[in-house]
């Protein structure tokens, strides 16, 4: 039944089938999990419980049968792949214009295997937490995805972070309904399915979502591995990758204008903060020499060394030579946002940063903040204070009023 769902939600024609089919496999899913934490808080893993994806003779048996019989639902790694190559190309506002099910078709398609990659990955990481046992995280079909051979790992998670920027006017909002012909190159108004027009933003932005739980998911397990691989529980057969943050600060370093866009859609406090904070770090710190098994991270960077680097004018001078003023405000503030959400919320650090907001006092990084702010504008008397900056420095200076 599984696979037949499947099949009808990856060619089905009509909006109430695709949709339909969706939901039903999510609520399969929900119902029927594959991998899941008992009562006993021991790891269960169904190892009869469907898959949407087959592998090596499986795929090999279903490729040789007539194509034009399309028997074949389930997809192997190079199929997903594939999918996020066509997600590329449609993730932009204009191109979700065009009237098309296919583009709603593979977007729901990835929903759905980001929720089952999520399914079997989350149970796995909380049992992970517990026993530091890494082979119950090597087996999650997200690791085995991210190491297969079948895929181009790094252009895999360059189109990945394409695709959340492309989406950002979606999910921001910055978008109408069918749109103008003269505006976009859909059907003439009278042929244009407003059903169908209205679903395809709606889906376009649950997508930009389902993007940053996927990147999310992989930071984690990242992290992870990371702490295996200093514990010596890895081994040559888990391979090496580049973690995911550092392919997403290469692109948002070389191309400055993803920068905005995934500021304002990647809204998980605990990465965004890591993520202003090695960006600052690649500028502010001196590399240093690292054994793959080092301890610890490259420094000890966290956001309130970033914003200490500002009290220095000669810091300041310094980090204005290679960042533009803009890009500078932008991580000042996204960051900050970010600090006061971990500290609201009482999480107790980010990973790598080692930036732990119950230690730091909440009075002292709005101070640092305003006293990184005025820094700028005395080395650039001509700075134009960013509205979201704007933002940032009044909730600091109402946060200071109130202690």
């Amino acid at each position: 039944m599984y696979a037949a769902v499947l099949q009808i939600l990856r060619v089905g024609k009509s909006l109430e089938l695709i949709m339909s089919s969706y939901q039903l496999l999510i609520d399969l899913d929900k119902h029927f999990p594959q991998v899941f934490v008992s009562k006993s808080h021991e790891l269960v893993v169904v190892d009869e419980a469907w898959s949407p994806f087959a592998f090596s003779s499986d795929v090999a048996s279903n490729e040789s049968r007539a194509a034009g019989e399309n028997s074949s639902s389930l997809l192997d790694f190079s199929g997903f792949a594939l999918l996020i190559e066509e997600l590329v190309e449609i993730a932009t506002v204009e191109n979700l214009r065009a009237i098309d099910t296919k583009n709603l078709r593979n977007m729901l398609l990835f929903q759905y295997l980001v929720s089952f990659f999520e399914g079997d990955f989350l149970p796995r990481k909380t049992i992970y937490a517990e026993t530091m046992n890494w082979t119950i995280l090597r087996e999650s079909f997200l690791n085995m995805l991210l190491g297969s051979r079948r895929i181009n790992y790094k252009n895999l998670m360059k189109d990945c972070l394409s695709i959340l920027c492309g989406l950002s006017q979606v999910y921001t909002g910055m978008s109408d309904n069918c749109g103008s012909p003269e505006n976009s190159n859909t059907k003439p108004s009278e042929d244009c399915n407003p059903a169908l027009a209205f679903a395809l933003l709606q889906v376009g932005k649950s997508t930009c979502i389902a993007m940053q739980k996927f990147l999310i998911i992989i930071m984690e397990l990242d992290n992870s591995k990371k702490n295996a691989d200093m514990q010596g529980q890895t081994t040559r057969a888990d391979g090496v990758r580049t973690p995911v943050v550092e392919i997403v600060l290469d692109e948002l370093t070389y191309n400055v204008d993803m920068l905005l866009p995934f500021l304002q859609v990647f809204n998980q406090p605990k990465w965004k903060l890591e993520i202003v904070v090695q960006y600052f770090s690649k500028y502010t710190t001196k590399p240093s020499v690292r054994t793959r098994r080092s301890n610890g991270p490259v420094d000890d960077a966290t956001f309130t060394g970033i914003l200490n680097w500002f009290s220095r004018s000669t810091g300041t001078k310094s980090i204005l030579k290679k960042i533009s003023i803009q890009v500078i405000q932008l991580l000042l503030a996204h960051g900050f946002q970010a600090f006061l959400l971990l500290s609201s919320q009482n999480i107790e650090g980010v990973m790598d940063s080692k930036e732990e907001t119950r230690e730091s006092s909440l009075v002292e990084i709005c101070k640092s903040m305003i006293c990184a702010f005025q820094s700028l504008k005395r080395t650039n008397d001509e700075m134009e204070i960013l509205p979201i900056s704007k933002e940032a420095l009044f909730t600091a200076a109402t946060i200071l009023s109130t202690n």
